[in-house]
């Protein structure tokens, strides 16, 4: 054995193991003629220090040399299985049995792998054996009932589970199986008993304190996660899943505390989730350092995407940090359209479908998002009807329509503007309105009105998806809308159960939700898809618009000022106040050329991303790229307080494909103008709507030089801007947008229709 490997090893025994992995991989590569038993070492550091490909490229070079080793045969099989390569890894046991039948090891490795494909009954099969062979092993009685459970065999598999558990009491994994035995069946409470044994026979077995985090956190407990959380800290500091978990729980209201727990979470163990969780929570840190943690944010998910072997849920998290900052190439290198789009709906990731919108180019995207939808209902489908919910009598009929409105966002939020006038107007002659709501911060003056205007306003934070509807199933209603989709705090997911005999969905996504239970897409005759096969549930048609301005929101409070940004600078200035996410390549490109074509002129991006050195430096790089120097773009980076910030611009150009809505309504209800440009899907005719309610359907373009030559006939009419200045507001009152009442009442007929045709 030469002097590099045996200094390897030292450094290995010392604890410095990426240093003695580098000096050992090294001096095998360089002097493969060692003998096996360093081979087997090497193999095992390998695996230890979770380097699969690695660990499997050298294994074939050790079975290369040592061919009949049993051991070096066996460590290859792993190393195939956990890169995913499962034909090849049997190959490699079964070469290992066959050097040595009587050894259990590459058998127990084989029947895993079996597991792996999907061969249940073969697993199973593998798995009895195992136990025949060796009676006194927990493992194979407790995969053996893995195998049990998976085949339906519920109670066998509880059995095998407890017998494991019987012949080692603190055998952690034995528990976590029964326990989550008993949660698939949807008995929490007979899990959490579980695992509260497991416990007491194995006190803070980390497996088992995190698997009653995530059997509290998935079965809606939060609240009563985080406390049990906070009551480990003191003994359980060095945990990292505890400070994972615990920050994740806390960011969505104490943001700086939430972070701190990340940053603990990934000091004590940098692994891609933990470092993915923080770069969320980073994203979605808010007030004066938002610049500096979207900047750290984005460099912590290059590092993710340098590290490859990325999940769905990372590449979620990646594709939004990417997308606030304009990382135009780094989100296309996360995958093409059908691959990402399919992966996240596959892992049940329906929100970031929603980021998937603004990458639509083509028709057939179009309808592969659609797709990418339906495969994630089948997700749901298929848990909701493995988790039924009790049906309570038909209540007795008494001429009246409960209508229940499913959604977090009622409060100071734009679904709340838009949804207020029905609550305003309420049509309580043929009406009861009941409200749910899974918002867990505290209530605003808007929620507030909300409550003392419907009939009953559940406010439920934490529960379960199932619970809730459970809970709306109880009242009895005739028809619920969703309108939040799965944004934050939303539960999309609860129309999976019906909890209602007519389902619709409005307001808060903008693209068909997916699920078979939701029987219509609310809309207008301006955002209704031309090729209904765009829309996944069957069209409802209001008369005029779609949405209505809450006049508790519209209000005065902002003044236009009585010059415009032109008369006070000498210059034009173009400008958006869209959500970078609904930014691409294309449409920052078609607003530079615009803006280069009109001497001295500017764009402004009303935007808190503009504190970010990362989104300047991709915004003046696209605009540069048209010839606009930076000094002709301008970034205002406000939060919340931007309204009056659209005093600074003169023509509001929209986004495409994914256009404005609240922030087409802000706009021109501050006198600004908007050019936008309409599309096929829903999703690309907001806007539309919007103009055309307001009677300027003319600065709607059908294609990109119909909207660069409508946005520079418009900048060349100062006039007509000047006009537009001063009346705007009073026209958007005037119109069906301003008319809540009006609103108010063609909803309720519209809906009495559908339930009492």
């Amino acid at each position: 054995m030469n002097a590099r490997i045996t200094e390897a090893q030292a450094m290995l025994q010392a604890g410095r193991r990426d240093e003695g992995l580098a000096l050992m991989t090294a001096a095998m590569e360089q002097d493969p003629a060692q003998p096996a038993d360093v081979w087997v070492a090497l193999g095992r550091a390998l695996l230890e220090a979770r380097r699969f490909a690695d660990g499997e490229r050298l294994m074939a070079e050790a079975c290369a040399q040592h061919p009949n080793d049993y051991l070096l045969r066996n460590l290859w099989g792993v190393m195939l299985r956990l890169q995913r390569r499962l034909p090849e890894a049997l190959r490699e046991l079964d070469h290992a049995i066959a050097l040595d039948p009587e050894d259990t090891r590459a058998r127990a490795n084989r029947a895993s792998v079996l597991l792996d494909m999907d061969d249940v009954a073969g697993a199973h099969d593998a798995f009895a054996d195992l136990t025949r062979r060796e009676p006194q092993s927990p493992i194979h009685r407790m995969q053996l009932g893995r195998t049990l459970a998976r085949l339906g065999r519920r109670d066998e598999a509880a059995a095998s589970f407890r017998e494991a558990i019987a012949l080692q009491p603190d055998y952690a994994d034995g528990w976590r199986q029964l326990a989550a035995l008993h949660d698939a069946a949807g008995e929490v409470a007979a899990a959490e008993a579980v695992l509260e044994e497991g416990l007491a026979a194995a006190p803070d077995h980390p497996w088992l304190l995190e698997a009653k985090v995530l059997l509290l956190r998935t079965s809606g407990q939060e609240a009563k996660a985080e406390a049990w959380l906070a009551s480990l800290l003191p003994r359980c500091d060095r945990l990292a899943f505890v400070h994972m978990h615990l920050g994740d729980l806390i960011s969505g209201r104490d943001r700086a505390m939430g972070n701190r727990h990340l940053r603990r979470a990934v000091e004590l163990e940098p692994s891609l989730d933990h470092l993915a969780l923080l770069a969320q929570s980073l994203a979605r840190t808010f007030g004066l350092d938002e610049g500096a943690s979207l900047d750290e944010a984005l460099a912590i998910c290059r590092r993710l995407a340098a590290a490859g072997s990325l999940s769905a849920g990372h590449t979620s998290i990646m594709a939004e940090v990417f997308m606030r900052v304009c990382a135009f190439d780094d989100v296309d290198a996360l995958g093409d359209f059908r691959t990402l789009g399919r992966s996240w709906a596959e892992s049940g990731r329906h929100t970031a479908l929603f980021r998937q919108l603004a990458r639509v180019r083509t028709m057939e995207d179009r309808f592969e998002l659609l797709e990418q939808h339906r495969i994630w209902r089948s997700r749901q489908a298929a848990r909701a009807a493995g988790e039924p919910i009790q049906r309570p009598a038909p209540r007795a009929r008494d001429g009246r329509i409960r209508l229940g409105f499913m959604s977090s966002d009622l409060r100071r939020h734009p679904v709340g503007y838009f949804v207020l006038p029905l609550f305003d107007h309420p049509d309580r002659s043929r009406f009861d309105l009941y409200a749910y709501s899974y918002f867990s911060g505290p209530p605003d003056p808007l929620q507030e009105r909300f409550g003392s205007q419907a009939t009953a306003f559940r406010l439920m934070p934490g529960i379960g998806s199932r619970q809730a509807a459970q809970a709306i199933a109880e009242d009895q209603l005739d028809m619920l809308i969703e309108l939040g989709g799965s944004t934050q705090m939303n539960k999309l997911e609860v129309m999976a159960w019906r909890p209602a005999p007519v389902q619709a969905s409005w307001l808060g996504y903008p693209h068909s939700a997916g699920l078979e239970a939701i029987d219509y897409f609310i809309c207008d005759r301006f955002t209704v898809p031309p090729d209904r096969r765009l829309l996944l549930e069957k069209p409802l048609l209001m008369p005029q618009s779609w949405i209505a301005l809450g006049n508790a929101v519209f209000t005065d409070e902002h003044g236009i000022d009585p010059q415009s940004s032109e008369e006070r600078l000498g210059r034009l200035t173009f400008g958006t106040a869209n959500n970078t996410h609904k930014f691409t390549r294309e449409a920052l490109r078609l607003w530079a050329r615009i803006t280069a074509a009109v001497p001295n002129a500017r764009f402004a991006f009303l935007r808190p991303e503009g504190a970010s050195k990362a989104f300047r430096q991709h915004i003046l790089a696209e605009f540069a790229a048209e010839g606009v120097d930076e000094s002709r773009v301008a970034f205002f980076p406000v939060r919340g307080q931007h309204m009056p910030y659209y005093n600074e611009i003169d023509i509001t150009l929209d986004a495409f494909p994914l256009t404005g809505g609240t922030t087409t309504v802000e706009a021109l209800w501050m006198g600004v103008p908007v050019v936008s440009l309409n599309g096929p899907a829903f999703y690309e005719r907001l806007s539309y709507s919007i103009l055309a309610n307001v009677g300027l359907e003319d600065l709607v373009a059908d294609t990109p030089e119909d909207f660069a030559r409508i946005a520079l006939s418009l900048a060349a009419d100062r006039e007509r801007r000047t006009t537009l200045r001063r009346t705007l507001r009073e026209r958007m009152r005037q119109s069906p947008l301003g008319r809540g009442e009006d609103f108010a009442r063609d909803f309720y007929d519209m809906i009495a229709g559908v339930v009492r045709p």
